[in-house]
This record gives C-alpha cells, structure tokens and sequence, in this order.
C-alpha cells in the first residue's frame, strides 16, 4: 500500500480547509457558537481505502449518550471502525458512543476511527450530525420578523424523506417526529356521530401547538373516506375527505407534521381476540383488507403525493398472530396478505399497500407497525417491504401493559431496527392515570434520537383513554402532563 506523506484534514476554526489538494469551504455563522463541532481527517489513504478519524466536541448541554451521523459523497463503504460503535446505511454512516465513552460534556471531546473502502475519489463529508443537530453551524437565533398582519401561526413543517435510519429535511437535517395523537376520524363516522370527536378549529390545533408538539397523527376509517353505502352521507366520501385535508391543513398551520394514518377497516374477523363481529369498519381488524385497503391508499396518495410534509401510516395495528398458529404464518401475513389462516377476508400485506401508495407517484415517508398490535418488531427487518422510494420507517406501540415494554426487549428487538431505518414510535401510553412508564420510554426514544407520539388528545378518562387531557384547551390529565412538560422541555 502507498500511504500519502501527510493526512487530509476538514478543519472546523477556519473559513476553509484544505483536502487533497481542493480547497473545501466549512460552514460556520459568524459571532456564534456552533451547538457541536465535528473535526473529520483522511489520517491514511490507498489506491482502494483510507483510514478515517472524527473528532467530536459538545458545545451543549451534556450528554449521556451520543451518535454522529454523516453521508458519504462518493460510494465509501465503511469496512471498520473503533472508539464507537459504527453502522452504514446507503450513503449514512453512524458512530454511537461505547458503554464506556457515552458521557459527552459541555466542552468535552470525544475521538473515534474507521477504515473505508473508496473509489477514485474520496469526497468528504459536508455536513455532521449529533443525536439529530447539525454540527459546525453556529446556534444564534435568527432575528424576530417583523410581524404581519395576521400574525404568522408558525413555520410550515419540512418535506421529509428518508435517509439511512433518520427522516430528514430538504437540507438533509433530522426531524423527530414528536407529538399526540388525534383520535376521532377513526370511529365517530362509522357511529354515526360526526367526523371529529371534539373541536378540530384553529384554536384546538395551538393547543397542541403550544405543547412544543411537532406532529400530529389522524386516524382515519376506510370506509367512511371512500364513502361507502353504510356510512351516512354527510359524514362519508367528499365531505370526509374535505374534512381530513382541513384538519391537516390546520395542523401543518401551526408548524406540525400531519401523519395521516388508517385506523379502523372492513373485513369481517370473529377469531381470536377480536374487536367485532361486524364486517364493517367498527373496530380494529387483525389486518387489513384486499377489498378497500388499496383503494384507501391509493386515494389518499393521490390526495396528498404533492405535500412530502405530510407522512403515511399503513396500518394501526396488525395482529395477524393472533389469528395465525405460528409467528412465521403470522409475518408472511403481514408482508404478503392473500389468504391468511384463521382470516376469513382476503388480507392486503404491507407490500400491497406501499405498492398502492407508490403506484399514484407519492413519494411520502411511509410507516409500517409490526405484529402484535404494533409491538412487535422481532421480524421486521426480515419481512421488510420493498419500497422503490426508500422512503419507509418503522412503526411501533407500547402501552405498560404490553409484551414488549421494558429496556430489555428495547434493546434486542428496537435497537436493530432503528439502525437500519427510522423508528417511530406511533402509539406511547399507560392506563395508570401515571406517566412513569412514558418516561421510561421516551428517555430511551430521546437518547437514540428517535420519534414517539402520545395517545391520545382526546377529553377522555385517562385509564380508559387514556386521555392526555382533560380540555381541548389543552389542560393536561395527570398522565398528560409528563408529555407536555418532557416536549416543551425538549422544544421550549
């Protein structure tokens, strides 16, 4: 091997740096104080790899855990590293912090390296990011806009795609997608009750604004958005459908990502824990149904396959294993649909549906939950549907009482997921009338950088809700009031 005479080095203090010759602008503000700064170095090159360094400095308030994200440029593909521990997805490296180098100061560094396999070129990395903030940017706020008339509800949320395991921005900078949910579009129609249970006007969505909420997911029902015959006429079809793109409109107002998500479906289910015997859209089904759920998204796509801020849910939560005799029949299920023991419907898989979605154009980010009502992510990576766009994220829900609702489980069965694609958590909640099990979850959510969403914003009882609150002038329950206080903490 023929190793250069000196390394490359990305410097972070300058206004420029020298690598391989090129002069590379870094981008810092002037007079600020960047949150993170990441120093990155060619220390050894080849004809076919180099030898990599990254030098990471908290600027922040410090950190219990850490994970440095970056993409490269021109086909590098990691081989090794140490002093972290290091994954590659497409373009998007990660380095997560060791047990033992975790802690991460204000002021503090922390150093780590890796080999990489490279073409011709070696490009280097122009942008770093640290549990989520872009680093080597400087952090002063921008100046306050002179007021409108009327005054502005907040920025508009960001287009989002996929890249690696993190959604990101059109400036490649990550969202986590932090908030409640909106129940309501999901069950009063096919009750004959209305569209939203509750007020959906302008001053209900600042109140979950005013949370530091960023997002907001809308469960919806099959049949009364394809206005089906057994759904009255002025809760079904346009009117519905009118309905939800207001409520979204609204929500993204206020600077909030709308998910848009398919809650309650047509199929008839009388096995094993079901909700229902009733064929229609009244309850929540094992799996969705060949009959409709195609046609829900596609129409839904072509609703809104023009706004990449607004995000895709397939399904809410799949429970094919509780109809099927084995986990395997169970994922196949999931994935593939079709004739599945113990359903007596034709099923549409999770690869139907994203089939439908991309058939219309609609680039959006879609999720996809697991089995066991969502909880389940044990096989997902293996039954992984095939998404042209590679626009897809996992989703997943946990309430205290479920199976998979402890660090342990965390860590063997979330942690591989959330390596390789974005992790949401669509559904966090307890029926204590408590919050300490959302804590527990959400600090384990936050030290990965990961997305979660409290159920439910609804005036309901909290145990039997359980309800955030108690007014939709956004008065928190008792159990709300950990969410709030833990965004407007993380957001405030």
């Amino acid at each position: 091997m023929r190793h250069p005479p000196r390394s490359v080095l990305l410097a972070v203090a300058g206004a420029a740096a020298l690598v391989g010759g090129v002069t590379v602008p870094v981008v810092t503000a002037q007079g600020a104080t960047p949150a993170c700064t990441v120093e990155y170095s060619v220390t050894s090159q080849w004809d076919t790899g180099f030898q990599g360094a990254v030098k990471i400095t908290n600027n922040a308030a410090a950190l219990s855990g850490w994970s440095l994200g970056f993409d490269f440029a021109g086909g590098q593909k990691l081989t090794q590293g140490w002093g972290a521990k290091w994954s590659q997805s497409a373009a998007t490296v990660t380095a997560s912090n060791e047990s033992w180098n975790g802690s991460l100061g204000t002021g503090a560094s922390v150093s780590a390296g890796f080999i990489a396999s490279k073409s011709a070129t070696n490009p280097v990395p122009t942008s770093f990011r640290l549990n989520g903030t872009t680093c080597n940017v400087g952090t002063d706020p921008t100046p306050t806009p002179t007021p409108t008339d009327p005054p502005d509800t907040g920025d508009k949320p960001p287009a989002l795609h996929v890249v690696g395991n993190k959604l990101v921005d059109a400036g490649g900078k990550t969202r986590r997608l932090l908030g409640v949910n909106r129940s309501g579009g999901e069950f009063m129609c096919v009750q004959d009750r209305g569209i939203w249970d509750g007020p959906v006007d302008d001053a209900a969505i600042k109140a979950i604004a005013d949370w530091k909420a960023n997002t907001v997911r809308i469960p919806l029902n099959e049949e009364c958005w394809l206005g089906l015959s057994n759904i009255r006429p002025e809760y079904a079809g346009a009117n519905y459908i009118n309905a939800v793109k207001d409520l979204v409109a609204k929500v993204k107002a206020h600077g909030m990502t709308p998910l848009v998500e398919l809650h309650w479906t047509w199929g008839q289910y009388t096995g094993n824990s079901a909700g229902c015997s009733d064929v229609h859209a009244s309850c929540q089904k094992p799996m969705p149904d060949m009959q409709y759920t195609p046609s829900f998204w596609t129409s839904v796509a072509n609703t809104f396959k023009s706004d990449p801020a607004v995000v895709f849910d397939l399904f809410n939560e799949p429970y094919p294993d509780r109809a099927t005799s084995t986990t395997t029949q169970a994922w196949q299920c999931w994935r593939d649909g079709g004739t599945c023991p113990g359903i007596g419907y034709e099923v549409a898989g999770m690869q139907d549906l994203v089939d439908a979605v991309r058939a219309t154009g609609a680039k959006n980010v879609i999720l996809a939950g697991g089995i066991a009502y969502s909880n389940d992510l044990s096989q997902w990576l293996t039954y992984k549907p095939t998404d042209p766009t590679g626009n897809l994220a996992a989703a997943w829900h946990v309430y205290n009482f479920n199976s998979c609702s402890n660090e342990s489980c965390w860590n063997s069965q979330l942690a591989p997921v959330a390596a390789q694609v974005p992790l949401v958590a669509g559904e966090i909640g307890e029926n204590t009338c408590a919050h300490s099990f959302i804590d527990q979850v959400m600090k384990w959510f936050d030290d990965r950088g990961l997305s979660y969403l409290g159920w439910t914003w609804n005036a309901w009882n909290c145990s039997s809700g359980p309800a955030l609150i108690s007014n939709y002038d956004g008065t928190p329950t008792s159990f709300g009031i950990g969410l709030r206080d833990h965004l407007r903490a993380l957001n405030g």
